[in-house]
Order: structure tokens, then C-alpha cells, then sequence
């Protein structure tokens, strides 16, 4: 590492290897050989003059790239893929005559880019996979454990530790869903000339309509895709991308969302984030166990939620068959929305997998609000116990009111029971057994079961192959 440089801390803290590698130099300038290849030979296999020892050649030399050299010949040119063509020509001399025959900047820009973004989406998805599972697995664990419930942030009916789970859960299925069809809906921008035309490629084959239509198609097969975008200016429309990064901030989204629940659960010390033996929570504090793993995850999500917004003013503002300004943003966007969304999931897992939930605690917070929750329970078992409904509901609001008033202005404990056992009228009324939490959490626990059979399991037999991948240790 060069320490008088700016380091990308996506690549240096928080991205895998396996996706850095991805976004580097050497894959994309490979991946542009490659499509040189790929053209050269179709070309070839439809009659134009290249011989095989040039397609030899320019196979035999894919990965061989002199990036120095590339630098001169740019500094020279002012032009980076034609930088790359004298590059590549300069290991190819029997070759050199052939390279980029017809072909404009963005048929190895762009058909890189979408290879390159669906090897991430298979990325991404693999380890979206691996951690719906064990998302899954703890939501198995804690199906029936019960929890206070919260809407509007106020103490709401009761859930389940794996209930919560199942929606934090489902909302990584949504994406999973979103990403798959992101993956089969991604074509190639194929042969298609300066302007989407083709051509320069009509005038190669002497006007034979035919030869162009399959020279794009067999580009395609050679590199994987099954058929081009039908057509494209002097790129692939920019939507596309947008659509991608689009995935990306959704995936953030989900992860924002479950991070910050865990966040806020931690400062109730319900349910806690892994914390190392030798990690410092705060410089100053040092009692502190702050939750860094889902802060950083949250700040992660932002980021990439910034993205969609840049990927989508590129597209609004491509005039024509092009124009030229999104080639800096994109070289920015694309592969930082990748970088952070791998970031992202990696943080994920190892804190699902690290989750320690703290039962005792849960049941006491629960146990300071169930009072107040139980009293239409309550209050139905004194009408079925003879009494009066509209006086029942008179001696329960009042007391209700008493007892709030004890724990908000005195920080007493909870003592409406206490006082509803002292009145005649509930006599008849088992009132410690209607504090019973599991009285009040609905069917929480069959909706976990029903939730991992009918959704997870089939995600689990689909991806089994993924599900047991290494685990990236956290850099920082």
C-alpha cells in the first residue's frame, strides 16, 4: 500500500477480495481481450479475412498486459481503449492489423460492464442467499420466544423474537427476488457499431444483412449471453444500470432497516451485536459496547442509496445516441455500488451469526407493559364473570391512569394488577394468569414455521450450493 495516497477504504476495510478483484484493471482489460477475441474469431468463422494464427495469438496474450505501456500509449493518445488496442498489438504484432476490426469504444466497454455486473449480481446473491439462511435458522431458534411489539417506537402487542426476525428476513427474500431476475433480464450491448447501427459491420460483410445479425449473436454465445439488447445508440441504454444499482439500494434498504432495529434493541439490551474479547467499544468509555457492525452496515446502505440517485440522472441525461459524461460517474458508481452492496452483506452475516439475545431482559421490559395490555383480557373475563362491562371499563381506566402515572412520575413498577386484585369486581377473574405472554402473541410462532417451509426451504434447495461458502472475515 502506497501510504501518500488516498485509500478507497471500500477496497482497503470493507469489500471481499473476491469482489475487489472483480472491479480491478486486470479483470476488465482481460475481460476487454476477451471480447476482442471473441470478435476476431467470429468474424473469421463468417468469412473476413483472419487467419487463425492472429486468433492464436490474441488468445495466447489475454492476461499478458503491460499496464506501464498502456499508460504511455494514453498519455500519448488521450484515449484509453485504443491505449489498450496498441497495447494489445504491441504482444500481437501478427495480430495488430485485426483488433477492434469494426468495432467501436463501447463494444469492450460496455459489453465489460455487463459482464462484469452480472458476475457481481452472482456475488451478491450467494451471499444474500447465505444470509437469509441463517437469518432464518435464528428465527427458528426464537419462534416462540415473547417480546414487546412496537409500533410508532411505543410499546405495542406482543411478537416474538422470531417473528421480528421473519420480517427483517423476507425483506432480504424481496431482494433476492429482485436481484434474480436483475441476473436472467441482463443481455449483452453485442456488435452494434458507432451509433447502434452496424454499420461499419454491413460494409465488413459486403452489405450481407445476415452475417451481421449472426456475428451478434455469436459474440453473445461466446461470452455467455444468451442474445444483445435489440437496440442501443452508441451504448446500452443507461436504464439499464440504473435498474442494477437500483437492486443494489434496495438490498441497502433491507439492511438499513434490520440495522437499525438491532441498533435500537442493543440500547435496550434485548438483543446484542457480536463484541470481541479484546474489542474497545470507545476510546473514552471504555464500559462502552457500542454496535459498530450495524452502524457501519447502516452507513454502508446510505451510501449506496446515493447511488441509485446518480445512476438515474445519467440516464435522464444521455442526449441522443450518446454523450460522453457518463463515462467518469459511471467508472465511480458502478463498481463502488457493488463494492459497499459485498461490504454490506458480509456485515450482515457475521452479525446474524453473532447475535446473543438476552431473554431476562426481554421478559422484564415485557413484563412492565403486559399490565396495560392485558386489560381488554381482562376486561372481557369480568363481563363472563358476571360484571357490568361499562363498569369494568370505568375501574379499569382509572386505575390504568394511576398506575402510569406511579411508573412516569415516580419510576415505580408497574402495579396495576396489584390494584385490580383489590377490587371486588375482578374477584372472580384470574388476574396473574392473564399475564401469561404467551396469551398474547397470537400465532407468531406458527407464522416462523409456516414462513421457513414455504419460503425459505425452497430458497435453500434452490441455492444449496451457496450456503455453505467460506464466511469473509471482517477486515476491520
Amino acid at each position: 500500500m502506497n501510504h501518500d495516497v488516498y485509500d478507497n477504504p471500500l477496497i482497503g476495510r470493507y469489500a471481499s477480495t473476491e469482489m475487489s478483484q472483480l472491479w480491478s484493471p486486470q479483470t476488465k482489460h482481460s475481460t476487454w481481450r476477451r471480447l476482442w477475441v471473441a470478435l476476431a474469431e467470429s468474424e473469421r468463422e463468417l468469412g473476413l479475412e483472419i487467419s487463425q494464427a492472429q486468433v492464436d495469438e490474441l488468445k495466447a496474450n489475454v492476461d499478458n498486459i503491460d499496464f506501464a505501456a498502456a499508460a504511455q500509449h494514453e498519455k500519448r493518445l488521450r484515449h484509453d481503449v485504443m491505449a489498450h488496442v496498441h497495447a494489445y498489438g504491441d504482444v500481437c504484432p501478427l495480430a495488430r492489423p485485426i483488433i477492434h476490426l469494426g468495432a467501436t469504444s463501447c463494444y469492450v466497454t460496455d459489453n465489460t460492464d455487463l459482464i462484469l455486473m452480472r458476475r457481481g449480481l452472482e456475488m451478491l446473491r450467494a451471499k444474500l442467499v447465505a444470509t437469509i439462511d441463517r437469518l432464518a435458522k435464528f428465527a427458528a431458534e426464537y419462534r416462540d420466544l415473547p417480546c414487546l411489539g412496537f409500533t410508532h417506537l411505543q410499546p405495542a402487542q406482543p411478537v416474538t423474537v422470531g417473528k421480528r426476525a421473519t420480517l427483517w428476513c423476507y425483506d432480504l427474500v424481496l431482494d433476492l427476488e429482485e436481484l434474480s431476475h436483475r441476473i436472467d433480464s441482463l443481455k449483452l450491448r453485442g456488435v452494434k457499431g458507432t451509433t447502434g447501427t452496424q454499420a461499419t459491420f454491413l460494409a465488413l460483410f459486403d452489405g450481407d444483412h445476415s452475417k451481421v445479425d449472426e456475428l451478434d449473436r455469436i459474440v453473445c454465445r461466446k461470452l455467455g449471453f444468451d442474445s444483445a439488447y435489440a437496440v442501443t445508440g452508441q451504448t446500452y441504454s443507461r436504464k439499464v444500470d440504473s435498474q442494477v444499482i437500483d437492486v443494489l439500494a434496495g438490498l441497502s434498504q433491507t439492511a438499513h432497516k434490520a440495522g437499525s432495529d438491532l441498533r435500537l434493541l442493543q440500547s435496550r439490551k434485548e438483543v446484542e451485536e457480536p463484541f470481541e474479547k479484546h474489542q474497545i467499544g470507545s476510546s473514552a468509555m471504555a464500559y462502552k459496547r457500542n454496535p459498530m457492525r450495524s452502524e457501519r452496515m447502516c452507513g454502508l446502505a446510505r451510501f449506496v442509496m446515493g447511488l441509485s440517485s446518480s445512476a438515474a440522472q445519467t440516464t435522464a441525461t444521455q442526449w441522443m445516441e450518446r454523450t460522453l459524461d457518463d463515462s467518469a460517474i459511471r467508472r465511480l458508481t458502478i463498481p463502488q455500488a457493488f463494492l459497499a452492496a459485498d461490504a454490506i452483506l458480509i456485515l450482515y452475516r457475521n452479525i446474524v451469526e453473532g447475535l446473543v439475545v438476552y431473554p431476562k431482559v426481554i421478559a422484564r421490559h415485557l413484563e412492565e407493559e403486559l399490565p396495560f395490555m392485558a386489560t381488554e383480557e381482562i376486561l372481557m373475563a369480568g363481563v363472563r364473570a358476571g360484571g357490568d362491562r361499562q363498569e369494568l371499563h370505568e375501574k379499569i381506566r382509572v386505575h390504568s391512569i394511576e398506575a402510569g402515572q406511579q411508573v412516569k412520575a415516580h419510576g415505580q413498577a408497574n402495579d396495576l394488577i396489584d390494584r385490580l386484585k383489590k377490587e371486588p369486581s375482578f374477584a372472580n377473574v384470574d388476574l396473574t394468569g392473564a399475564l401469561d405472554p404467551k396469551r398474547f402473541i397470537g400465532r407468531s410462532p406458527e407464522q416462523v414455521d409456516r414462513f421457513i417451509e414455504d419460503v425459505i426451504e425452497p430458497i435453500r434447495r434452490k441455492y444449496a450450493g451457496d450456503l455453505n461458502r467460506s464466511v469473509e472475515e471482517l477486515h476491520v
